[in-house]
């Protein structure tokens, strides 16, 4: 199937034949549906705290033991192509919807509205000032999100990837430092760099913190082979194969790079504003807190069961009530320590208001566990998709991550992930037909084997945007 050359070509990707041969046969084979057995529920599966709870764990946080060390994860590299997709449409097809009239009737009350001015001369003047925002002037659309301008202050706008530096400041600093670490694309990391070089030291002076700031890009060898529609390796004109960046489940591998007890993972788009970011700071100490609670029960239940003189039946009731595993009734020892032996991540849940995204499902596993899950409706069978209709909640990527184990190593993430959950999707290239592959989502399959508990969170934590109208809900104004 491969020549000399592909074999050079799948070498110099840090791939092997054989990786690319199993990526070809999930092609033909597809992969199955997650056995989903119920959305879960405030009732079963989600912890609903209490506002002194919430303000105990935070508590927790802040007082935890100096040797405790964290991180702020922020996957940064997707382009803002969806943000400003219609604006595309209006400038290259005179398609005009709402959004535009949207835009162009609100443009005073955008932050980047300053920039704009210094690059458009006539307001009138309306698809030149739509190309303005998108190509030659601010050149949005072919930036990442990361380096959009966001919001205004009397003190000057912040782009999206400043908010970071600044809740990183908030809720992530550790004797003083505040670790931020940002996946991003090749050919924008020097952006990236340039823009914090300049604004860092006045947030440094502003919070009394030191950033100690890190990148890394989507590794190659984490790309997928392409084929054409009868699953055969899809060529390039030049004879070559083509791989394709295989999503966001590919930053496993830079997640697991990260050394810290304890990391924050949140999306580049969904920050807010210093007036409303109380509840963010909040809850993502008590999510921290609550972490290192179950952390510590989790080691002390493992000491105990290692020990040979544990309570069984004990233990068992912690799995299934702190931890959140539902157990098969034939439940050993074995099984008891595989699953207090895990990475854990305490999720925060938002309410269902509509949004897209994936849910808390509980799921069925081949051990005869059930376990919490985020599923996307593409992992769901047909059949089971009524059980999306029946989640109160949606995941709004707030999670906080515990890595190591109870010996003080860090646990190797890539060994607790489902490599059957990966997808499929039909793209072009050279305006020919292919089918893509990507890796199981970071917080979808990548995560599977996780302990994972999911805590109900207020919806005012979660602000994304996902066009660029966004910008003018009140969280961003």
């Amino acid at each position: 199937m491969f020549t000399e050359q592909d074999l050079k070509q799948i070498a110099a990707h840090g791939l092997t034949v054989e990786a690319v041969e199993r990526q070809i046969e999930n092609f033909r084979r597809g992969f199955p549906s997650l056995q989903v057995v119920s959305a879960a529920s405030p009732a079963d599966g989600i912890v609903v705290l209490t506002a002194e709870q919430a303000a105990e764990y935070a508590a927790k946080y802040e007082g935890r033991d100096a040797s405790v060390t964290v991180a702020k994860f922020v996957p940064a590299s997707g382009a803002a192509t969806r943000m400003f997709k219609e604006l595309f449409e209006f400038v290259n097809e005179d398609k005009r919807g709402k959004g535009i009239d949207t835009l162009l009737q609100n443009i005073e009350k955008f932050a980047f509205y300053p920039e704009l001015k210094q690059v458009v001369a006539d307001f009138t003047d309306e698809k030149a000032v739509v190309s303005a925002i998108i190509k030659q002037g601010l050149g949005y659309g072919s930036l990442p999100k990361g380096l959009v301008t966001f919001h205004a202050y009397e003190n000057g706008a912040r782009k999206a990837v400043e908010e970071h530096l600044v809740e990183g400041a908030l809720y992530g600093a550790a004797d003083g430092v505040v670790r931020l670490h940002f996946t991003v694309s090749p050919e924008h990391e020097g952006a990236f760099r340039a823009l914090l070089a300049e604004r860092t030291a006045k947030y440094e002076a502003l919070f009394g913190v030191k950033y100690d700031i890190s990148f890394s890009q989507q590794k190659s060898s984490t790309d997928t082979i392409a084929v054409n529609p009868d699953n055969t390796p899809f060529r390039t004109d030049s004879g070559e194969l083509l791989f394709r960046p295989a999503g966001h489940g590919a930053l496993l591998e830079n997640l697991n790079d990260i050394d810290a007890s304890i990391i924050f993972v949140k999306n580049i788009d969904n920050v807010t504003t210093d007036a409303l970011r109380a509840d963010t700071v909040l809850y993502k100490k008590a999510l921290a807190g609550l972490l290192l609670e179950l952390q510590a029960q989790t080691f002390a239940q493992l000491a105990a069961l290692k020990s040979g003189n544990a309570d069984l039946a004990a233990v068992a009731d912690f799995v299934q009530n702190k931890l959140c595993v539902k157990l098969p009734e034939n439940y050993d020892a074995a099984l008891l320590e595989k699953l207090l032996s895990r990475p854990i991540r305490v999720c925060g849940m938002v309410r269902n208001e509509g949004e897209p995204g994936g849910g808390p499902f509980w799921v069925a596993n081949g051990d005869g566990t059930q376990t919490l899950q985020i599923a996307e409706s593409s992992q769901i069978a047909a059949e089971d998709m009524h059980l999306m209709k029946d989640a109160t909640h949606f995941n709004p990527v707030d999670l906080v991550c515990g890595v190591y184990a109870a010996d003080g190593t860090k646990y190797n993430l890539l060994d607790y992930t489902d490599p059957a959950t990966g997808f499929i999707s039909s793209k072009s290239s050279g305006g020919r037909d292919l089918r893509a592959q990507e890796l199981p989502g970071l917080w979808n399959g990548a995560m599977a084997d996780w302990n994972t508990i999911f805590v109900d969170v207020p919806i005012s934590t979660f602000s994304p945007v996902k066009v660029v109208q966004d910008l003018l809900r009140v969280q961003h104004q």
